[in-house]
């Protein structure tokens, strides 16, 4: 998809050091500063989320014609983000100046003036930006790209283009007719006034997203998880999933990047609002302002066990398999019919599983059944093989091959480990010599007596 994000971007800087002393000139501590780094912040954060999801990001901005402003465009070209940047020659680039020792922030120090008088010129270039766009995000940090919010919210009406906004302030007037807010819990109270029990608050959201007539609002509640009101739902709490927090500075960039994405891929509010609450908790225990990759949201599903498996095709799984090595995960392969499941099959692909950290189950199609067993299979279609395959829990990922053997496949693929059950010589597995040539390993597994889809079969036919 195509995403515009427009907003207030910045260049966040990081030095890091040690301490161990007090000033003698003043009771501060000394910092030796040991490395530092420069990042895109603000908006600027929210494009890099997106970028690195895989979208098409372009992000609308103003910055100075400085060098800051220089290295933030190169920052963000440099993965992938399109800047479409209103440059001026009199406000610098916004930047903020962290100093953390021991991974603890001891000062932030912050250079700006406000963006507001650049508002107008930034107007036109989101206008001709909205050209390339599916879906439009606002980060508002109230520098003063946004101040005429509502306009572009309007602009962006005019396209049917949906907006998200990131909003900051007790003014959520401004941000009247975009799609969904997503306001963390302070600036939820400073507009909704305080509550006393869980229910008067879920009851304040529903009020306020009634009242600015947005299709979702989607409140961040820090350790509290997050809150989601719609129009046809009632309210879904879902708790923070965050299991060691380092750092909360742009966790609602990435929130809001999520959001965007999942909305934009056609989920629904409550599924986005599940991955951007995972991806919370991911970033969070990263230092400073940080992105969340596809591969790390997937490894976070697969571990809860609610996602990052399943049925793949080839192309996916290239990807999915290069990003387990490169965790030094170990990949069994192994490949079948798997007409009518039972209890051998599942013995033998735990046995599988066992060999290493991810098992692939290759499954030959209808086609390739019928011209190996004969015209009355498969007994259950190709989709339900693997629907049911990829409900074992030691199966990772299935997918289907059509050719007599999964040679082409394997070769493609390279697991670290070909399993085959049976009476096979490993010299007689197909795509067995590849595996070998690539350093891996085939292994034949024996089959569990007695159990075997030809012997259901015949049993099914006696019974009748």
């Amino acid at each position: 998809m195509r995403v515009l994000v427009a907003g207030d971007a910045m260049l966040d800087e990081y030095w890091f050091g040690d301490t161990g002393r007090i000033s003698p000139e003043a009771p501060v501590p000394v910092v030796r500063t040991r490395s530092a780094e420069q990042r895109p912040g603000g908006a600027a954060n929210v494009a890099l989320n997106l970028a690195a999801l895989g979208a098409r990001t372009t992000l609308a901005a103003i910055v100075g014609t400085d060098d800051r402003g220089a290295h933030l465009t190169s920052a963000l070209e440099r993965r992938g983000v399109r800047c479409r940047f209103v440059r001026s020659d009199s406000l610098p680039t916004v930047h903020k100046l962290r100093v953390l020792a021991r991974n603890q922030q001891l000062i932030r120090l912050d250079s700006e003036e406000s963006l507001a008088a650049a508002a107008a010129d930034f107007g036109a270039a989101f206008a001709d930006a909205l050209q390339q766009a599916d879906i439009v995000i606002l980060s508002d940090y109230a520098k003063g790209t946004l101040s005429r919010a509502r306009e572009l919210i309007a602009l962006a009406g005019e396209a049917a283009l949906p907006v998200l906004v990131d909003p900051k302030g007790a003014d959520f007037e401004r941000y009247r007719g975009a799609t969904l807010l997503t306001p963390n819990q302070a600036e939820f109270q400073a507009v909704a006034g305080p509550w006393g029990s869980e229910a008067e608050f879920l009851q304040k959201g529903d009020a306020l997203r009634a009242d600015l007539d947005l299709d979702g609002l989607l409140v961040t509640r820090g350790e509290r998880g997050m809150a989601l009101f719609t129009r046809a739902e009632p309210p879904v709490v879902l708790s923070a999933e965050a299991r060691e927090v380092f750092d909360v500075t742009g966790a609602g960039d990435t929130v809001i990047a999520l959001m965007g994405a999942a909305l934009g891929a056609g989920l629904s509010a409550e599924q986005a609002a599940q991955l951007a609450n995972l991806a919370a908790g991911l970033v969070v225990g990263k230092i400073g302002v940080a992105s969340v990759t596809r591969a790390e949201l997937r490894l976070a599903l697969h571990r809860r066990g609610a996602g990052g498996r399943g049925l793949v095709n080839a192309d996916e799984l290239e990807e999915l398999i290069t990003e387990a090595k490169g965790r030094g995960e170990r990949i069994v392969m192994t490949n079948g019919c798997f007409d009518i499941l039972h209890a051998g099959h599942v013995a033998y692909l735990e046995e599988a599983k066992s060999l290493g950290n991810r098992l692939i189950v290759a499954v030959n199609d209808d086609a390739s059944v019928a011209r190996l067993k004969g015209p009355s299979r498969p007994i259950t279609p190709l989709e339900d093989r693997m629907a049911v395959l990829s409900g074992l829990a030691a199966v990772d990922w299935v997918v289907p091959f059509g050719d007599d053997t999964p040679a082409a496949l394997i070769g493609r693929l390279l697991p670290d480990v070909l399993v085959k059950g049976g009476d096979y010589r490993v010299e007689e597995i197909a795509g067995g010599d590849a595996v070998i040539r690539n350093g891996g390993e085939v292994r034949v597994l024996t089959l569990k007596q007695g159990r075997s889809t030809s012997a259901l079969i015949e049993a099914m036919s006696r019974a009748k």
